[in-house]
């Protein structure tokens, strides 16, 4: 059935909590964010955002969120709670679990705050890029239904092919964003942090099994300039600085109008190699 004016986003429906109190929900998985393994752990990261933000007691706008992906969630239905452990002037400390049939599978932390005008400044500099539309979108495969719900196009360290051979570096750059589009907010910018795929494919130049513990978002970016990008494409950047002992690390960049920097990630992958 063709998208409505009044049709509700496949990601709005994915990140959907019926509340059952003040901070507790329910929600349940939706087949179109299917991983390998569990839902995608972006749509996870994000309920658990979005668990906060209908909270009634929330302050400000999300300034980080730490994700522990402590078991596998299995497909259906889950119970989210979210707790306001601490309120200062500026602010606000939360707890957050994800539980199914009494066991916890997700555990996270988060910090809202306000924001004030201050003196400003990005060190870091946007990597090089040619614009979106300049770029080929990159057919994905249909081995895991998550990224159909993602334009991706890959300027550098694409998806490795069948005869690809181990790469020097780990780095992947692409512009991205929903699919189908959709302007940009705190909980769809928390899933984009983590659309890349697991860095060690890249290395080896084959998919080997791999999956996160452990994600790190750090918002830079407020309501405004999340307002601006509305629903142009992202431009986002990861690499690891070390693969061993069956993990590695992952550092992402999300770049957008503007060369405005919307938010950086950090997190743990485990693999087998």
């Amino acid at each position: 059935m063709p998208e409505t004016e009044n049709a509700t986003h496949v990601f709005d429906a994915a990140v959907d909590l019926t509340t059952i109190d003040a901070g507790r929900y329910t929600g349940s998985t939706h087949p179109a964010y299917a991983n390998m393994v569990g839902p995608f752990g972006g749509i996870t990261a994000a309920t658990l955002l979005n668990a906060v933000r209908l909270h009634p007691e929330v302050l400000g706008q999300p300034l980080s969120l730490t994700v522990n992906f402590a078991a596998p969630i299995e497909y259906g239905d889950f119970e989210v709670t979210a707790h306001p452990v601490r309120t200062n002037r500026s602010s606000q400390h939360w707890t957050i679990e994800l539980t199914q049939d009494g066991v916890v599978t997700t555990t996270a932390t988060a910090v809202f705050g306000k924001r004030r005008e201050t003196w400003s400044s990005t060190e870091l500099g946007r990597p090089t890029a040619p614009p979106a539309h300049d770029v080929d979108v990159r057919p994905m495969s249909d081995f895991v239904k998550w990224v159909g719900n993602y334009e991706m196009r890959f300027v550098d360290g694409g998806i490795p092919g069948p005869d690809a051979g181990p790469h020097p570096d780990s780095t992947s750059t692409l512009w991205v964003r929903d699919e189908p589009a959709r302007p940009l907010d705190f909980t769809s910018l928390t899933a984009l942090c983590d659309v890349f795929y697991p860095r060690a494919f890249l290395r080896r130049g084959h998919a080997l099994p791999a999956g996160t513990v452990t994600l790190t978002i750090y918002f830079h970016a407020d309501a405004a300039e999340l307002a601006a990008q509305s629903d142009l494409p992202v431009l986002a950047t990861a690499r690891s600085n070390r693969f061993g002992q069956n993990y590695f690390d992952q550092t992402a960049h999300l770049w957008g109008v503007d060369d405005t920097l919307l938010a950086t990630s950090h997190q743990l992958v485990y693999f087998k190699a």
